[in-house]
């Protein structure tokens, strides 16, 4: 049977985004070696593998095939998002794959490194006149003026993962964990910024029957661990995250805390210390896989102490190329008054011995 399509033109553009990069190739899944807690496999997925360097690559092309294929981005419709980081980077480049404009409206501020991203990728950029926190609803009004589609991935990325993001992250994991010596993870450990990473692999868990685990970690001034341990749906804090991707002022319309079994909250400067010791482990990453490193050695002590077996799974969100003058700066990180030696001693302590102080438990 021939398949026909009233649109050649979108076809096209579907074909091209599902073919670029090396999208039918899973992003590795790197064992972390820490011998202090022998018998506990720990595992990143390493998502700065996508050709954007980011895992807001995948939600992103999830995103551009489901605009397409419902015909809410039509040949020669500019697109507009509300961002400088990874996904303007992946929005550019997916917009450029297909002959569109792209503009990214951001906030003041942005590093010169994140501008440059979204521009090597053929995008625009303009600032935002607003404050921060208005710099989703200022982008939107830019696209009504333009006539633009507009790339809402607060809004939009979870449902665009379900109905066009196969294989999911959590499809790849359990194919790559088939070989090995826990297959079934005890832990799968994620940040949410959008909210759609920890809701896909929360129903791919569920749908499953796995007895896999679900923790999210959430930064400081996040609005979503409050959230999730008040049962408040519409939690704000009215405060940005400083860990780039991950943590939000607001509850985003993509969280879904049915599907978390714990929610760690993690300080900004564990996030640093824990990125720093990643390097010297040889895994050059960006502060959201320190915050995924932090909750995860919690939980693989706390198993170590139960006398359990078994794996975890984190993910590494993007590499530590964007974060040279900003998280891995020390006269940054003194400038906005985090100390991450503190922490620093805990990871490395737990490294050695396999021990983690109660107090540290969730930061």
């Amino acid at each position: 049977m021939t398949e026909e399509y009233s649109d050649p033109w979108a076809a096209e553009a579907i074909r091209r985004v599902r073919a670029d990069g090396p999208h039918h190739t899973p992003t590795p899944l790197r064992r972390l070696s820490l011998p202090a807690v022998r018998g506990i496999d720990i595992y990143l997925k390493d998502e700065s593998a996508h050709p954007t360097g980011s895992m807001k690559y995948r939600l992103v092309r999830a995103m551009f095939t489901e605009a397409l294929a419902s015909g809410a981005l039509t040949e020669g419709t500019p697109v507009v998002a509300a961002t400088s980081g990874a996904v303007a980077v992946a929005g550019a480049r997916f917009a450029r794959l297909l002959g569109l404009a792209f503009t990214a409206v951001v906030p003041a501020g942005t590093p010169v490194r994140a501008l440059a991203g979204i521009e090597e990728e053929g995008g625009r950029w303009q600032r935002g006149e607003l404050p921060p926190a208005a710099v989703q609803d200022e982008a939107r009004a830019v696209a009504g003026r333009l006539g633009a589609h507009f790339l809402d991935h607060f809004t939009d990325a979870g449902r665009a993962v379900a109905a066009c993001g196969e294989p999911t992250i959590a499809d790849e994991v359990f194919e790559q964990l088939s070989g090995e010596p826990h297959p079934v993870p005890e832990w799968i450990v994620t940040g949410a910024g959008t909210g759609a990473t920890s809701a896909v692999v929360g129903r791919h868990l569920r749908a499953h029957g796995h007895p896999t685990r679900l923790a999210v970690v959430d930064p400081e001034n996040s609005a979503y661990f409050p959230a999730w341990a008040s049962g408040c749906d519409d939690y704000t804090t009215g405060m940005p995250s400083r860990i780039p991707g991950i943590g939000r002022p607001r509850t985003e319309p993509g969280f879904r805390p049915a599907l978390i079994d714990l929610v760690i909250p993690v300080p900004d400067a564990a996030s640093v210390a824990a990125m720093r010791w990643l390097r010297t482990a040889g895994t050059e990453a960006g502060p959201a896989t320190g915050t995924n490193l932090w909750g995860t050695c919690h939980l693989a002590a706390r198993m170590h102490e139960a006398g359990a077996r078994g794996s975890i799974v984190t993910l590494i969100g993007d590499s530590a190329d964007p974060y040279l003058e900003t998280h891995l700066d020390p006269s940054w990180v003194r400038a906005r008054g985090l100390d991450p030696a503190p922490h620093e001693a805990v990871i490395e302590r737990f490294a050695r011995t396999g021990h983690w102080p109660a107090r540290q438990g969730s930061g």
